[in-house]
């Protein structure tokens, strides 16, 4: 028996014989300090389902504010009715579109079931409006408000969710984008028409949403993956378009956990940005793969009227997410030619090429490792004996126990159900390890920049932690570009707030310390920033 499965049967056992222990047989929904869990607030306000589900796009202009209001809701979801929580009584919430280089003021008021607070992800804001308890501000208690002063100095597509208890809050439908129009008219290629699309799944059972406990995240070796798909709050969304039509989707992942691969069969699609911001080059794709926390802007050419399915596609399974109608009506105009053209943008090759030459060959600033641990109260509640590797007498393989390291790169799916349904945030640590100093998550404290810093990281996914997977990892208030994977240099660069690393695998990306303040940098699968997978750093002003 190898060490790797010695410790996932101790790990075993030890989830199984702690669940009395943690307590997690009072699964009952409520994960507020006030007791009232989203079931048991008594009728949420009554809605309209269609109206409920329909995000609408609010226009606003420099020096503008807006009201934003998180409430209960009902929705109808694969045949149930799911209590949940919506902005503004929708999922996702509405989305804002801004101009570059404009400021506008979110009036949030919290008439929900928990604590919360706004993070306008990707947003290179000032810093007292990031929205993280503990590091930018106070909690946002059930039934106070906080006003939020955003400025949008980068173009790209962005999106809002709450920081407290993301596990569950993202989940209960939290969410929504923010598009920022680029000054330049020119900077995208033109379009008929933009629509973002923010892909998500639900878990449910016969009663509606999987349960949370209140006191611990739950879901915490793999992630809470769904079994519903959503696309903008909807099974079975639908869009029209007209023959010859050109449209620009806003692909964002608001799922806990689960990577999404993108494809519309039949189309013609043209990647052309990502998080912060356009490619060096545009690219023609028959598939496009966006992580938890990630956005991708891609451009659909529907040359001929039919109907095209929307589809996650993964190396084993295909789900329908969606479809598109093109009817047999000529678009006014038609922009096919200029989508034929996969252009290169000058001004971002001549910038990021600059920065990939400079610092591609160049020792890395900092490390990170990516890991997972168990916990000291999961050893505390193992058998006398199970605490080392080397004990013997439990002949059961990865296999028998449903878990251990299927060999790709990606997780898909939940592989370890079982295993993972029953795990906590109490019994594991998924750990972010400064490589010079060893320090774990909130204790690293060195990572101290100034303003013009470019600063190159390097980010280690250990294969041999205890259980690998990939990991989304998001650095807030800065922007950032992967120069290499694996040692192999990218091939396009562009300006992410995001990036993915796959098990075992090696990145290297230049963070833009642009942006002074504190700020936070974490793992975007919901229940490992819940475990701990998180960390602070700092960039000060030059004096």
């Amino acid at each position: 028996m190898s060490n790797k499965q010695v410790v996932w049967v101790v790990v075993a056992v030890a989830l199984v014989g702690s669940l009395a222990w943690y307590g997690m047989a009072k699964r009952q929904g409520e994960v507020s300090s006030t007791g009232k869990g989203a079931a048991n607030l008594g009728a949420p306000p009554a809605r309209d389902m269609k109206q409920a589900a329909t995000s609408s796009i609010i226009d606003l202009k420099d020096g503008q504010s807006t009201d934003l209001t998180i409430t209960p809701i009902q929705k109808s979801i694969a045949g149930r009715t799911v209590k949940m929580l919506g902005y503004n009584g929708s999922i996702p919430g509405p989305t804002f579109r801004v101009p570059e280089g404009s400021e506008i003021t979110i009036n949030l008021k919290n008439e929900g079931d928990i604590a919360t607070t706004l993070h306008a992800h990707g947003v290179r804001m000032d810093n007292p409006f990031d929205g993280v308890p503990g590091v930018t501000q106070k909690e946002i208690g059930v039934g106070a408000s906080f006003s939020y002063k955003l400025k949008f100095s980068d173009p790209g597509v962005f999106w809002y969710h709450p920081h407290v208890r993301t596990d569950y809050s993202l989940e209960s439908g939290l969410y929504a984008n923010i598009i920022v129009t680029p000054k330049d008219s020119a900077y995208w290629s033109p379009v008929n028409h933009e629509v973002p699309l923010m892909l998500d799944d639900i878990a449910l059972d016969d009663k509606g949403m999987l349960p949370f406990d209140a006191k611990v995240a739950d879901h915490t070796l793999m992630g809470r993956f769904g079994n519903v798909m959503l696309v903008n709050g909807e099974t079975d969304y639908k869009l029209e378009a007209k023959q010859g039509e050109v449209v620009r989707l806003y692909l964002t992942n608001a799922a806990n956990t689960r990577l999404f691969n993108f494809a519309l069969p039949g189309a013609k699609m043209k990647l052309v940005g990502a998080d912060v911001g356009k490619y060096e080059r545009e690219s023609f794709v028959d598939q496009v793969m966006v992580a938890p926390g990630e956005r991708r802007v891609v451009d659909v050419f529907f040359e001929k009227s039919g109907e095209y399915v929307m589809k996650h596609q993964t190396p084993d399974k295909e789900y329908a997410m969606g479809k598109v109608s093109v009817s047999s009506e000529p678009a006014s105009p038609s922009y096919g030619n200029e989508f034929s053209v996969a252009r290169t943008n000058g001004v971002v090759v001549s910038e990021l090429e600059d920065l990939m030459n400079t610092y591609l060959s160049k020792t890395p600033d900092k490390s990170l490792n990516l890991s997972l641990d168990m916990t000291a109260e999961m050893r505390k509640g193992m058998p006398m004996g199970m605490h080392s590797m080397g004990g013997g007498g439990m002949a059961m393989s990865d296999k028998d126990m449903g878990m251990g390291d299927d060999g790709d790169a990606l997780e898909w799916e939940d592989t370890m159900a079982g295993m993972n349904t029953q795990s906590n945030s109490n019994m594991m640590k998924w750990k972010l390890v400064d490589k010079t100093s060893g320090k774990v998550n909130m204790d690293i404290k060195d990572w101290n920049f100034q303003v013009g810093d470019k600063v190159k990281i390097r980010i280690f996914n250990d294969l041999q932690s205890m259980h690998p997977m990939q990991h989304p990892i998001h650095f807030h208030g800065q922007r950032l570009m992967v120069l290499s994977t694996n040692g192999v240099r990218n091939d396009n660069p562009v300006w992410v707030d995001t990036t993915l690393v796959a098990k075992g695998d090696t990145v290297d990306i230049l963070l833009d310390a642009s942006n002074p303040g504190t700020w936070v940098a974490h793992c975007h699968i919901l229940e490992h920033a819940e475990s701990g997978m998180m960390f602070s750093y700092t960039v000060g002003k030059n004096n």
